[in-house]
């Protein structure tokens, strides 16, 4: 992969702490290169206490669009100039745009979850549906499922109760759905609502490399075929949950996929063009391995 950089190359990038860990400029540079455009992503490590002034430097140098990760997702929305309903709502901004020094914040997890969950909305749409976790890619997820699948129960499942609680209470409030279910990350009293439920996702972090022996349920009565089960653990591909869920005949879908089409749909907000998101996951898969 190689980058020939001008005096009019657009700059890309992400912004995070740490930021080694993303696969954000593999999957952006070799978009570029293979789309042939004038542009080049870059990430840039940006502490809590340096958010502010790095917003400031981005709009004076130019760059055009970037990605944000943890810890920026949710404080980095008070200095936009613009945010979309999905990222108003679930409260978290993953990319932003810069347009003429305006800064307008999205949430394209949405659409990566809602890509990769698309093929299967016959299976899913109505049904009960189980979530993991209570943080931001759990709020990502919620926000989607009420939006696109109309399901008729979703149970919130977290270590601590009280924080699937709040976060209840929270979608109650703002997308006026009231057909949740609380329970505590204990598996042996899930393996109903998991048999039960039409579609299952992972998420939380459990399952990611270099823990990637670990797992939300090693249970695999709690599956069954025909079923659903997501996990957005990305890292390895193949995780201990999809594994054990498609011995008994689940479908089983990585969250690489949701990463590529996440990343899709920031490029195209910024470039206007269609990533090559089949080619991408593929390369993906190689360079992971490597």
């Amino acid at each position: 992969m190689k980058n020939t950089f001008h005096i009019n190359t657009k700059v890309l990038g992400v912004i995070g702490h740490p930021i080694k860990h993303t696969y954000s400029p593999f999957i952006h540079n070799i978009t570029i290169e293979f789309k042939n455009l004038d542009y080049v992503y870059l990430p840039f490590d940006v502490p809590t206490s340096n958010l502010r002034t790095a917003l400031k430097g981005m709009v004076a140098l130019g760059i055009k669009g970037f990605n944000v990760t943890l810890p920026h997702k949710e404080n980095i929305i008070q200095y936009m100039n613009n945010v979309s309903e999905e990222a108003s709502i679930i409260g978290s901004v993953n990319t932003v745009v810069n347009e003429l020094g305006k800064l307008s914040g999205y949430n394209t997890d949405v659409y990566g979850i809602l890509e990769t969950l698309m093929p299967h909305k016959e299976d899913i749409m109505g049904g009960e549906v189980s979530i993991v976790g209570a943080g931001g890619a759990a709020r990502a997820v919620i926000y989607t499922m009420i939006r696109y699948f109309k399901p008729s129960r979703i149970y919130l499942v977290n270590r601590t109760e009280q924080r699937a609680e709040s976060l209840k209470n929270y979608f109650k409030d703002k997308m006026k759905y009231d057909s949740f279910k609380t329970k505590e990350l204990f598996p042996p009293d899930l393996v109903d609502v998991f048999k039960k439920s039409k579609l299952i996702v992972n998420a939380t972090s459990v399952g990611m490399f270099p823990d990637s022996d670990d797992t939300i349920t090693t249970l695999a009565d709690s599956f069954s075929k025909g079923q659903v089960v997501f996990d957005l653990v990305y890292n390895p591909p193949q995780t201990h949950l999809l594994k054990l869920a498609a011995s008994k005949g689940a479908i089983a879908l990585d969250g690489l996929k949701m990463l590529v089409h996440q990343a899709a749909k920031s490029f195209e907000l910024w470039t206007g063009e269609e990533m090559p998101t089949e080619r991408i996951y593929k390369s993906l898969q190689l360079f992971i391995k490597d």
